[in-house]
């Protein structure tokens, strides 16, 4: 009897006492073990699991991984938690990330030596209030990416800075519903790149001090190519002028420093709202892919249905530099805001391209006449005269899953 009343009494006290609540777990503590302990947390990691790094500096040799589906990875913020590769021996990003409902966010990279943080095939991935920098400034050597999301689906980034990139700051390449917002990118040879995507929405983000700002393409001879529906909208792309210090063969080390937004060989791309000052070669660049194609017929080296209005401009255009140079020379030494090389041609096909540009009439506008790919500068036939408007459907605004509550925001 005195057993069944223990019993009894044990049961009602934890009744009263209510359900015990997991322990909170320990934010990882900078150590000599850090690299491998957090690691190992990554690899032994289950969904819904949030993996947090505490303050303070730490030192890694080592790159992480991580191929667990719905896992956080949490730094105290960008200005209290450090992770350096400086030291790094091994090759290869400094995290990589394979699995679908990722959400990265807290803290600062430094000194990857390849890219910074990197998504491959990731449904769902988010790259949150980071900061990737290489701390010698900007050099070839550096790594290529600072954030990356490639051949993934519904990727946000926000609140992210990175600063040093040998190609892009901020690069989704091959991916699908996108959103890029409230993110600096600065000193890198491109700030934020959309390459071979669909259905992309980058605005109110600061593109500053690269050799090119913001930079929508397609490229051939990859898995996913036509990329479309992008719209580029309330951004301060101002003073890009940090000499191009891509590696040589790179395909960013042809964008002329100087340059706020590159638009080559994509469909439907919308540019309105931003704001341009400062970009010495020009504030809107507009062409199609020159080099030659090779085992890749499907693939449109023009661009098409590019709509520009809206915009504002600064001081532009007074120290070309690249290939437009000596055209800047004919034209007394200076190029207007919005530069299209006017190629409609490619092999043996010609397509009606539509540039719509509504702009205030003192907005600067020239059309190159260069007709047909490959170019030729010698054969401009440079015209001040803006294409007939057309309409040209606004693609909509992008709404992810991981972010519904602020997907609202119309770029209108």
């Amino acid at each position: 009897m005195r057993l069944i009343f223990a019993a009894v009494s044990t049961m009602v006290l934890a009744a009263a006492c209510g359900p015990t609540e997991p322990p909170k777990p320990v934010a990882l503590a900078p150590s000599a073990t850090a690299n491998a302990d957090l690691q190992k947390l990554l690899i032994e990691a289950k969904a819904g699991d949030v993996i947090e790094i505490g303050e303070g500096r730490f030192d890694f040799t080592d790159p992480l991984s991580l191929d667990v589906d719905n896992v956080t990875i949490k730094g105290a913020g960008q200005d209290k938690t450090f992770i350096s590769f400086k030291g790094q021996t091994a090759a290869g990003e400094g995290l990589l990330i394979t699995s679908d409902g990722v959400t990265v966010t807290g803290f600062t990279m430094e000194d990857p030596k390849g890219d910074g943080i990197k998504s491959k095939g990731s449904d769902t991935i988010s790259f949150k209030d980071l900061k990737v920098v290489w701390t010698g400034g900007p050099l070839a050597t550096n790594g290529a990416y600072g954030v990356y999301p490639v051949e993934s689906k519904n990727v946000l980034v926000d609140g992210v800075t990175v600063s040093g990139a040998s190609d892009a700051g901020i690069y989704v390449g091959q991916s699908d519903n996108i959103i890029v917002r409230n993110s600096r990118a600065e000193y890198n040879v491109a700030g934020i790149e959309i390459e071979n995507s669909t259905n992309a929405d980058v605005h109110d983000n600061v593109a500053t001090h690269n050799a090119g700002g913001i930079l929508v393409f397609d490229l051939p001879n990859l898995p996913k190519k036509g990329g479309h529906s992008t719209r580029v909208f309330n951004n301060q792309i101002v003073e890009n002028d940090t000499q191009n210090f891509a590696p040589p063969g790179n395909i960013v080390a042809n964008v002329p420093t100087g340059t706020g937004v590159l638009l080559m060989a994509n469909r439907n791309v919308h540019v309105f709202g931003n704001t341009f000052d400062k970009n010495n070669t020009t504030h809107v660049m507009i062409v199609s892919y020159t080099n030659p194609i090779k085992d890749d017929p499907e693939y449109n080296p023009l661009p098409r249905d590019f709509v520009i209005r809206d915009n504002t401009y600064g001081e532009g255009g007074t120290n070309p530099q690249g290939r437009l140079s000596p055209l800047a020379a004919a034209l007394g030494g200076k190029l207007p805001a919005i530069v299209w090389d006017g190629v409609t041609t490619y092999g043996k096909k010609t397509e009606d391209v539509k540039i719509v540009v509504r702009e205030k009439p003192e907005v600067g506008f020239i059309n190159l006449g260069l007709g047909t790919t490959p170019v030729d500068l010698t054969k401009a036939k440079p015209s001040m005269d803006r294409q007939p408007d057309a309409e040209i459907a606004e693609p909509p605004a992008i709404v992810l899953p991981q972010d519904k509550p602020a997907a609202a925001k119309e770029g209108t």
